[in-house]
């Protein structure tokens, strides 16, 4: 069954897509070990189909596939991994394609040059696949310390070499996919060098986001590439080509990540972050080539809703969504409030109990949360922020009133060693869930942090127009590495550390049957678990169809002021809130979820899909 709103294909874009491909994927193999190639063959569509206005709100229709679905931020990348799943490749076979794609339709959220967290399920068993970028070896805790001994400013810190972390997505990539693939490696690569090549039309979200931008244009590159001689973006429309990045992207699809990671790539990367005219950084090739994905154990905890038991399985530390986002749940379900299912826009008084236990949850996640292999969990081990004592513990901190403190807690009754970090922005990145014929399924959360990254693009060929974007991700590290008191902050800026996240890549199963349920996760920096815990709520416990549940309204804590979307809440409920002691901010907040769940339709066992209507994706399948 095909969903109604997919790209159209226009017959002259099929025989272009097919010889360009064609010719791709022959030169790859021709130099590498890879199976032969299938006969499949990327098919572009056609440029005059546009993805979604990014502004203000485009309705989605939802979705339903009966077999296999890719729900992705961009409709060219949704596409490009629908068509590997119809040549017979799996779940992660089309996450690799995805990745290419967005690297170039979606420059200013994830890429190459970036990192990400794949949760993966092969109808057995949950595999957490880590490929978080790493501070280089040269990094320490005064990375952003100003000669003043105070934190540099957000946006000084962000621009230029000092910010960038060794990039890990595409090593994280090839692990998973020597594990769980079927199609080729170098064949996956096909869609986005076809694309870059004949060039693919910029969406109103990029033109509009490159608008609003300056610090890109102080990169001579990525002004070249992005920005016209009168330095005003491409209009929405614009054919944009990237030979530059078809030339990185062939390379890789030949040698694998060793191509980013070593010789002519890294030594431009390298070259970019060094020779930073104003904020040179730490990065060395001996940073890219040592580089390793790291494969841990998923975080995972029970949750009952609608009257069954269900395993909702998060990404472990470094992240801290999973951890922050079942405390949430769980602090939640302890409430008066939790007993009130999330099936239309909350109010106030299941609101007042959301943003309790958010805060309590932020506490935590302030104190504990960082790389484990630097930073030891609480009690010796990350569930123990979720243990049901520490919990009914906790939860009995919330009231009617909004608290005067939300301190954190000592699960083990052990007493931390570290100092809370102080608050600092987040921003970025994408989300890509996909469930395959064969049964497995995954959800993956892949960034280069704040928007554009660190304004910084990389190519080997300065002839050729454009390149990738490199990672602001070390700024995810706490600016200041201890308190007062001399007490470390456990997110501080170590030598191959991992910095801390907010991305939530999410499955959800049925606890008695092992049945997969769900997939989900979103982009927002912090604000991911919020998106991602408001998107749980609704469809567990609110039965909500997924497109159902991502329409509704986003809100929010960081620990400070309530956050509420802008325009999507009654004045009653404001009022209501403040006068349960909280301040109340009404903000926009752009979510960028996707979701797939087990459904039905028409009596028919089906996966149902979501794209976030305050962005461009959208749900491909069959």
């Amino acid at each position: 069954m095909k969903a109604v709103s997919m790209p159209h294909f226009s017959q002259a874009h099929r025989i272009a897509g097919r010889a360009l491909t064609a010719v791709a994927i022959a030169v790859a193999l021709a130099a590498c070990s890879a199976p032969p190639a299938s006969p499949w063959a990327y098919q572009p569509p056609a440029l005059t189909q546009q993805p979604e206005s990014a502004t203000g709100w485009s309705a989605k229709p939802g979705w339903a596939f009966p077999r296999e679905a890719v729900a992705a931020a961009n409709p060219l990348a949704a596409d490009a991994g629908a068509q590997v799943l119809r040549a017979g490749g799996s779940a992660v076979d089309a996450a690799i394609a995805v990745q290419m794609v967005l690297t170039l339709v979606e420059p200013q959220s994830s890429g190459i040059g970036g990192g990400a967290f794949l949760l993966h399920h092969d109808g057995q068993r949950v595999r957490a696949y880590d490929g978080r970028e790493t501070a280089p070896a040269a990094a320490d805790g005064q990375l952003f310390m100003g000669t003043d001994g105070q934190p540099l400013p957000f946006m000084e810190a962000v621009v230029g070499g000092r910010s960038v972390g060794t990039p890990g997505a595409v090593a994280m990539l090839a692990l998973a996919h020597r594990q769980h693939g079927k199609l080729p490696w170098a064949q996956l690569f096909g869609p986005a060098i076809t694309l870059a090549e004949q060039g693919f039309a910029v969406s109103p979200r990029l033109h509009g986001l490159l608008q609003a931008e300056t610090a890109l244009k102080a990169d001579p590159v990525a002004a070249a590439y992005f920005y016209r001689a009168d330095g005003q973006p491409h209009p929405v429309g614009h054919v944009l080509k990237n030979p530059a990045l078809a030339a990185v992207l062939r390379e890789i699809a030949v040698q694998g990540p060793r191509a980013l990671h070593e010789g002519p790539v890294a030594r431009a990367i390298v070259a970019r972050v060094q020779q930073h005219p104003t904020t040179p950084g730490r990065l060395s090739l001996d940073d890219l080539r040592d580089y390793q994905p790291k494969e841990r154990e998923a975080l995972c905890f029970d949750h009952q809703a609608l009257q069954r038991l269900l395993r909702v399985c998060g990404f472990p530390p470094p992240s801290s969504g999973a951890v922050a986002i079942g405390q949430i749940m769980g602090l939640l379900a302890r409430t008066p409030q939790g007993s009130a299912p999330l099936s239309g826009e909350p109010g106030p008084h299941w609101l007042h109990g959301y943003m309790e236990a958010s805060r309590l949850a932020f506490a935590d996640r302030a104190l504990y949360l960082a790389d484990p292999d630097f930073v030891a969990a609480p009690a010796g081990r990350w569930d123990s922020l979720l243990d049901m004592r520490y919990l009914d513990e906790r939860a009995r901190l919330i009231g009617p009133q909004r608290a005067p403190q939300a301190p954190p807690g000592q699960p083990g009754w052990v007493v931390s060693a570290h100092a809370p970090m102080p608050d600092q922005p987040e921003y970025g990145t994408s989300h890509i869930s996909i469930v395959d014929r064969y049964g497995n399924a995954l959800a993956m959360t892949t960034t280069i942090e704040a928007g554009f990254g660190a304004r910084l693009m990389v190519s080997t060929n300065p002839s050729r127009p454009g390149g990738f974007l490199l990672n602001n991700q070390l700024t995810d590290f706490s600016f200041t590495p201890a308190d007062a008191q001399g007490r470390p902050v456990a997110n501080r800026v170590e030598p191959g550390k991992r910095p801390r996240s907010s991305m939530s890549p999410t499955l959800v199963f049925d606890k008695a049957s092992g049945q997969l349920l769900m997939s989900t996760g979103s982009p927002g920096g912090a604000l991911i678990i919020h998106f991602t815990a408001k998107t749980l709520l609704a469809t567990l416990g609110g039965g909500l169809a997924p497109q159902a549940a991502i329409d509704l309204p986003n809100f929010g804590t960081l620990g400070g002021p309530v956050l509420l979307e802008a325009g999507r809440f009654p004045a009653s409920t404001v009022q209501a809130l403040q006068q349960r002691g909280h301040t109340v901010s009404e903000t926009p907040m752009p979510s960028g979820l996707q979701a797939i769940q087990r459904g039905l339709k028409d009596g028919q066992v089906v996966w149902l899909g979501g794209a976030d209507p305050r962005r461009e994706g959208v749900v491909a399948g069959d």
